[in-house]
């Protein structure tokens, strides 16, 4: 059987995304990354390609439609330290998807799926989330971490480092998905203790980190990305699949009193 293509939004025509968002529940898929340093070994677009390439497989199966990839996201965290990190302040970022998401429903979409694919997006993007339920009554939204879609995915990634970045996981991922994001002779060398247990405070990575990671990359293989891959896809597509079919467990308008 030839594998399907993912449904690109940005491919789509006016006269065509009606149809396509009818046929899956008026669903969208919106994939966030970020572009940051990962260590000496990875490129700096990792989180972004990983976010778009889930996206788009999980697509290819459920077709449901993927927005275009949002590559920054909010890595203040990193420093500047390392050259390469290109963030957003948390508040522009809450505002910027909370306007494609108000973008996105303007034009029909009903299930917001947000698929992020950086760890400290998570706070930002969960108050865009309020913000357009609170806007739209009939949007529902779900923001999806990749690193913890599952227990098997989040125990693969939390295997070497409570605070990962850069990891084994990470790495295997790339081996297997965007090799020309990795630099295998830096790989060996990368390997880097969280210093993180038992802290009170959460403290940026130039102050917990030597070069940028958190782990062992230097046990990655082309073998365990693909395995971590596949899961990821499996259990992000049965989510998706059953966040089409999802009704609220009751009717009751956001803006009318009891």
């Amino acid at each position: 059987m030839t594998a399907l293509s993912p449904l690109l939004w940005a491919n789509r025509t006016w006269g065509e995304l009606p149809g396509d968002l009818a046929a899956v529940s008026h669903a969208a898929i919106l994939p966030v990354g970020a572009t940051e340093q990962h260590g000496p070994h990875l490129g700096t677009g990792m989180d972004f390609v990983l976010a778009e390439k889930l996206a788009h497989a999980v697509s290819a199966r459920t077709r449901v439609p993927v927005l275009p990839t949002l590559p920054y996201g909010c890595s203040l965290g990193h420093s500047r330290r390392w050259p390469g990190t290109i963030t957003l302040d948390p508040v522009m970022m809450s505002r910027l998807v909370a306007q494609i998401g108000t973008s996105a429903y303007q034009s029909g979409v009903r299930r917001l799926f947000i698929v992020n694919a950086h760890v400290t997006n998570a706070a930002p993007l969960r108050c865009a989330l309020e913000m357009l339920r609170a806007a739209h009554d009939d949007l529902m939204v779900a923001l999806v971490n990749s690193a913890t879609v599952s227990e098997r995915v989040r125990a693969a990634h939390f295997a070497d480092a409570g605070d990962w970045h850069a990891n084994a996981a990470e790495t295997s991922l790339m081996l297997a998905l965007a090799p020309d994001l990795v630099r295998p002779d830096r790989i060996a060398e990368a390997d880097d203790p969280d210093r993180t247990e038992g802290l009170v405070f959460s403290h940026p990575v130039n102050r917990t980190s030597l070069n940028g990671v958190t782990g062992r990359p230097s046990q990655a293989s082309f073998a365990e990305g693909e395995r971590l891959f596949a899961w990821m896809v499996d259990d992000l597509s049965d989510l998706v699949q059953r966040g089409l079919s999802e009704t609220p467990p009751l009717p009751h308008p956001y803006d009318v009193p009891a």
